[in-house]
């Protein structure tokens, strides 16, 4: 049984789709580059798959940047990573704010330099007042570190929570809880990514290297997700 409207039948596509952008290191590898090419051309990747999604209906995209693991990486590739982080945010804002798409940001900016956080900031308060379509940059993100964080924050208010009480301690909660992961680059894992708000979402793995994920994988996508019976745990 697909997800359908009731008044036309028509298929709907998911509300929220997140996506572990993986294999970035692995193709600049495979053609002798610096790894650093590889995620400057996931950038191009992303921002073909960005216009397609919401093209597509989708409300929220969630991408995974830059996860608290990533700080291990040698330090050159992390101060690289930053360096493309402030480059996107300066030359992409333009591209959010006339699609009218709102800009949100999960994990713990504080370990970015403060010019970073700074355009971060200003990024997110020029387009807070859209509200159709919203693109989630998970920086520094890590699901154990996020809800560690909300545990401690519950401890801090002296009570217990609610699942829902304890949903609006996340980064993520003014979104629903995504539909749809999907992972390129063939590893079948998480990563952890959205651990608590991955708890009913489809997931798919696909061996597509990030830099060669196209438009027409996600629609292939989105036909199979189409047609996958999601019971939440019911009959």
């Amino acid at each position: 049984m697909s997800k359908q409207d009731n008044k036309n039948d028509q298929v709907l596509p998911p509300n929220h789709i997140a996506i572990i952008m993986d294999g970035n290191g692995r193709w600049a590898t495979k053609r002798l580059l610096p790894r650093m090419a590889g995620h400057s051309e996931g950038v191009k990747t992303l921002e073909k798959i960005t216009d397609a999604t919401f093209d597509a209906g989708v409300k929220v995209l969630t991408v995974y940047a830059f996860s608290t693991e990533n700080q291990a990486r040698p330090k050159g590739e992390v101060k690289n990573l930053c360096a493309l982080i402030r480059e996107f945010f300066k030359k992409k804002l333009h591209r959010f704010i006339e699609g009218k798409i709102a800009i949100k940001i999960i994990g713990d900016v504080s370990f970015f330099d403060e010019d970073i956080q700074n355009i971060i900031k200003d990024s997110c308060a020029k387009t807070i007042e859209f509200k159709n379509k919203t693109f989630v940059l998970a920086l520094n993100y890590g699901a154990r570190d996020e809800i560690v964080r909300a545990v401690n924050n519950a401890i801090t208010a002296g009570k217990q929570l609610t699942q829902e009480d304890f949903g609006n301690l996340l980064d993520t909660k003014e979104l629903p809880d995504p539909d749809l992961i999907i992972r390129s680059g063939g590893d079948k894992r998480l990563s952890n990514f959205l651990l608590y708000q991955a708890a009913y979402a489809e997931l798919f793995f696909v061996d597509d290297l990030w830099p060669d994920f196209k438009p027409r994988r996600l629609q292939e996508i989105l036909d199979q997700y189409a047609n996958r019976n999601r019971r939440f745990g019911k009959v």
